[in-house]
């Protein structure tokens, strides 16, 4: 099943309201629009989620089998209200339990009611008496005076929102206007949380309008109106919006994961015996690959190699895509064995190994080379990988318009010791080679990109009092959500280095720089990345949302506080991002709880990414020097540089007038330190950031390895 929730909207009983336009014409011939929820189920259908009316008889378990969320609109009777056909609008007593028994398990329930429901010949009270509510017939009007009537209308009232504005459910939803609305009582003691109450100036005046409750594993939303999802009403205020929180918060975090069902070979004896030998060999290499003879055995070498090319050559069968590169292997390690274990060369076998060629969703792949390995070991010693390629269609398409043939999504089926650190990628410049050659693709690993930042994100959320929005919530619960995300980031990200303004280098390769101009590379290709994210998130595609979410949390929660702060460009570019949204009202820090406001990020967001490409724009008209000086002068203006900064000082207290070399040297090791927020955060998140090095879509939801730490309070 999808990573995405299914909705299922029950039509089998009479209903007010239609998911089929052309029913809802039957309804209200006259105003379809009074009895449509197309646009209700189009705007859940642009961010993924599947809709369907359940029409197949009374209500069951396994009718519901299939849904993560089931809606209850508006049940009536053809007595009371228009509607089509002459279904019943009551339940069943069988039905509600089917219905109870799903919520218990873990569905989602999202009931619209209505002002008139005592007349309308539906039992829906019956079923909401079970989670401690009930709604209450009447027409709330609003006062003349109050404030809160919507277009000058009495019964069109706006509602006073509870709890943190802007938080959580009602992330992004500053208005709701409920339309000749009844209201819901509570039972004392209930579990309920309101969300939205009538005003004090309304009458009934300050009852609940909106609310949530669990029941057993589930989770269900009570709305007091039904017209606010109507056709006619779901595009104005924050009628969308809300809707597609809500529906998104009832599903949780029930996800339907999908995992690779590979070929088995990570099992295989063949496998294994690569493996150890391989583990046991890299043990007698030196940093450089080599094998230094007065300290090691070269016969115990040789052996190991002679296991390592029989069993690549055992395995060969099972890549048959990969099949040049298979065989030019063992002439490399021979090669490398008759030279006497001196620096290892595998450029011959590197260029045949061409994975961009085999771009197809589930292909695997056997990867065995010297190397090191990025942000894990430093040493160019054997690594052996599995691994299979993510490309479905979904990401073909985007691909299509964000060309990048190099590029390649991957997730780890096993590995050696240099893969179990913090390395996300495959580069084939890490391979030692005798001469650096044209490369054709990159890979990064985008399970464990995913799965470190569900844990990070999951514990620094919670120590920090975040409200998470429904879509942030559960792109943390799906581990095929999160790397289907950083998926689609990745391609996006990668593809932006060479694309825009570029006053150097765009992959820093040839030039040794500040490592503040590292740091604005990389989140110019993030704020990009949001940029095209915000616009693909506006023509549907459903993984727009989650790419724009990842990169804020991604870059402010994990970034600044991974590493040391030795030149830490990657926690520089989330320092940076961090500050903008604060000094921008788009991020707040009050009473110890972070929050955002989720309706100006996007925004924001761009703002910096506009101030950026300035930036690299005016600096195509500037020496080098310039340019890093007018770089430092955009990032302190943000982030607060070292008090004993010397380029902080400006351009008199810099030796301009010599090599490039003083200057660097003149950087201090951690030029823009932590500000009080992130060095607070990184006392409390130090284990678990060092719980992800080696994580994988496997160890994903393990326990991060340390006991959950208070609420971080800075003074």
């Amino acid at each position: 099943m999808a990573v995405f929730p299914k909705v299922l909207v029950e039509q089998e009983h009479s209903s007010a309201w239609a998911l089929d336009r052309g029913l809802a014409a039957v309804i209200n011939p006259a105003n379809p629009d009074d009895a449509s929820l197309e646009r209700a189920a189009a705007t859940l259908r642009a961010r993924g989620f599947e809709v369907a009316a359940r029409h197949d008889g009374r209500v069951s378990a396994s009718s519901l089998d299939t849904a993560d969320v089931y809606v209850i609109a508006h049940p009536a009777d053809g007595r009371s209200e228009r509607v089509a056909g002459s279904l019943p609008a009551a339940f069943e007593q069988s039905e509600l339990d089917a219905i109870l028994q799903f919520v218990r398990a873990g569905g989602g329930l999202v009931v619209l009611a209505d002002c008139d429901q005592d007349v309308h010949g539906n039992n829906v009270n019956d079923l909401l008496a079970h989670f401690g509510v009930s709604v209450r017939s009447t027409v709330v009007h609003e006062s003349a005076d109050g404030g809160h009537r919507h277009l000058g209308n009495a019964t069109w009232v706006l509602a006073d929102l509870a709890g943190t504005k802007g938080q959580g459910l009602l992330a992004g939803v500053d208005e709701l206007c409920f339309y000749r609305s009844g209201v819901i009582d509570i039972e004392p003691g209930a579990d309920v949380q309101v969300l939205a109450r009538t005003s004090p100036t309304a009458y009934p005046a300050e009852e609940a309008l909106v609310v949530t409750a669990s029941y057993g594993a589930g989770r269900v939303v009570v709305l007091a109106d039904s017209d606010i999802m109507g056709d006619d009403s779901i595009g104005e205020l924050d009628h969308g919006q809300f809707w597609t929180n809500a529906v998104t918060w009832a599903a949780g975090r029930r996800t339907h994961e999908t995992r690779h069902q590979g070929s088995g070979v990570e099992t295989s004896a063949e496998w294994l015996r690569l493996k150890d030998a391989v583990q046991e060999l890299r043990l007698l290499q030196s940093k450089d690959g080599s094998i230094d003879g007065a300290a090691h055995d070269h016969t115990r070498a040789a052996d190991l190699v002679d296991v390592m090319k029989r069993e690549i050559a055992a395995l060969a069968p099972r890549f048959p895509h990969d099949a040049a590169y298979l065989a030019a292997l063992p002439r490399d390690l021979d090669a490398w064995v008759d030279g006497g274990f001196g620096v290892p060369d595998f450029l011959d076998s590197l260029m045949l190994f061409r994975p961009d060629q085999h771009r197809a969703d589930g292909v695997e792949h056997l990867v065995l080379f010297p190397m090191y390995t990025q942000n894990g070991n430093p040493d160019r010693v054997f690594e052996a990988v599995l691994l299979w390629v993510a490309w479905p269609d979904w990401l073909a398409w985007v691909e299509a318009s964000y060309d990048n043939p190099m590029f390649l999504a991957m997730n780890f089926i096993d590995f050696t010791p240099g893969y179990d650190t913090n390395s996300a990628v495959l580069f084939p410049e890490t391979v030692a080679v005798r001469e650096i050659p044209k490369f054709n693709w990159g890979g990064i690993f985008c399970d464990r990109e995913g799965a470190r930042f569900r844990r990070v994100v999951r514990e620094a959320s919670a120590l920090l009092s975040l409200q998470l929005p429904p879509d942030a919530e559960r792109l943390i619960a799906s581990q095929d959500l999160a790397q289907s995300t950083f998926a689609m980031w990745d391609l996006i990200h990668d593809r932006t280095h060479s694309h825009g303004d570029l006053p150097f280098d765009p992959f820093m390769i040839k030039q040794r720089m500040p490592f503040w101009m590292y740091a604005l590379e990389e989140l110019r290709c993030d704020l990009n990345t949001f940029r095209q994210a915000v616009k693909l998130e506006a023509a549907g595609q459903p993984y727009a949302r989650s790419v724009q979410l990842a990169i804020v949390f991604d870059r402010i929660f994990r970034f600044p506080i991974t590493g040391d702060r030795v030149r830490n460009y990657d926690g520089l570019g989330g320092q940076l991002l961090f500050a903008y949204l604060h000094k921008h009202d788009a991020l707040r820090w009050t009473d110890n709880k972070l929050s955002f406001d989720w309706r100006r990020v996007p925004e924001v967001v761009i703002e910096l990414c506009d101030e950026v490409e300035h930036l690299y724009r005016a600096g195509i008209d500037r020496s080098r020097v310039g340019h890093w000086l007018a770089s430092h002068e955009f990032v302190a203006r943000y982030v607060a540089p070292h008090p004993a900064s010397t380029w902080a000082k400006g351009a008199a207290a810099l030796p301009l007038d010599g090599p490039l070399k003083p200057l660097t040297d003149a950087v201090q090791p951690d030029e823009f330190p932590l500000n009080v927020f992130y060095e607070a955060l990184r006392k409390k998140m130090t284990p678990v950031i060092a719980s992800t090095a080696g994580i994988t879509a496997a160890t994903a939801d393990d326990a991060a390895g340390a006991a959950p730490a208070p609420a971080v309070r800075v003074a």
